[in-house]
């Protein structure tokens, strides 16, 4: 057991730390954002496997009530492989940090899921109240898409039950047909691939652990890779040059393609639509992609190794 929380606690340093730092660095994820956003996925996936994982085995080997849940159903030699008949004080320090952190991560995914739906609640308040009147049996603020009256071009996309697509009759007025779907193909990708959820949770994670370099790195690489993953989506269908002369039309008046973005990472966006960089070679994209799912599985083989070894 004293092991395999060693083991944890290196794989979860490591990861944690120097490689985040590492991939902040690298220039490649400007080229492949989507398969970056998996990689960083895969990285905190790996931190939280190996808290969760160091959790239960410390908790088994301090609370007897709790190893004889988790080795119920296990042989006897399982058991004695791991060695939970005596916690040293540091294990038992270690499984009540894991145990507060644990309780901390609870709190804040669930302060910001109730932010969230705060937010949206208020949101579609005022969209029913900024929204045109419709002929008599026609609802007002529902359905997949909603024009707003405003002369300031936006456009956005709503998570939600049920999800809206937004555009403002600036943006109407402003924008190219082929520009306005350069926008719409932006949006939908975000919706498609869920880059609410991903943004939630790096948010939550950053706010509950400011500290942690992967937290942090995690929520800012998040916010601009999902950018630069939707404006992909959108040039690949419309163009490169129409979709950066779209980005540039809304926001000059503080256009949605910048929400959350600094005036920096918007020129980073121009200029990278402008002159698009070469995407990796497919093998690379496989193998990165590969690599990144396995490393989650450490803190499995960890944790499962001794059980497995004394049942060979």
């Amino acid at each position: 057991m004293t092991l395999c929380l060693l083991l944890l606690s290196v794989v979860a340093l490591t990861a944690a730390m120097p490689v985040p730092r590492a991939l902040t660095r690298a220039e490649w994820p400007e080229r492949e954002p989507v398969v970056a956003l998996w990689v960083w996925q895969c990285l905190v996936a790996t931190v939280l496997l190996c808290c969760l994982t160091a959790l239960v085995l410390g908790a088994a080997a301090v609370f007897h009530t709790v190893r004889s849940q988790v080795f119920a159903p296990a042989p006897p030699a399982v058991t004695e492989a791991y060695d939970l008949s005596t916690a040293p004080l540091w294990a038992t320090v270690l499984t009540l940090l894991l145990a507060c952190g644990a309780a901390w991560t609870t709190a804040m995914l669930g302060r910001e899921l109730v932010e969230t739906r705060r937010r949206r609640g208020r949101t579609r308040a005022l969209l029913r109240e900024r929204a045109p009147d419709l002929p008599a049996g026609l609802p007002s603020a529902r359905g997949p898409l909603l024009v707003l009256e405003d002369e300031y071009p936006d456009a956005w996309w709503m998570p939600g039950n049920p999800p809206q697509l937004i555009v403002t009759t600036g943006a109407l007025h402003r924008l190219t047909s082929r520009q306005m779907d350069a926008v719409l193909t932006h949006e939908r990708g975000h919706a498609r691939a869920h880059h609410d959820w991903l943004m939630h949770l790096s948010t939550a994670l950053a706010t509950g652990f400011p500290r942690v370099p992967l937290f942090t790195h995690f929520c800012d690489q998040t916010h601009r890779l999902v950018e630069l993953s939707a404006d992909d989506t959108a040039s690949r269908r419309c163009g490169h040059l129409t979709t950066a002369l779209a980005l540039i039309e809304l926001n000059q008046h503080r256009g949605v393609l910048s929400c959350a973005s600094s005036h920096r990472l918007l020129g980073e966006r121009v200029d990278r639509l402008l002159q698009p960089p070469p995407r990796l070679l497919r093998r690379h994209r496989a193998l990165t992609t590969t690599v990144a799912a396995l490393v989650p599985l450490l803190p499995l083989l960890i944790t499962f190794a001794p059980g497995l070894t004394a049942l060979t």
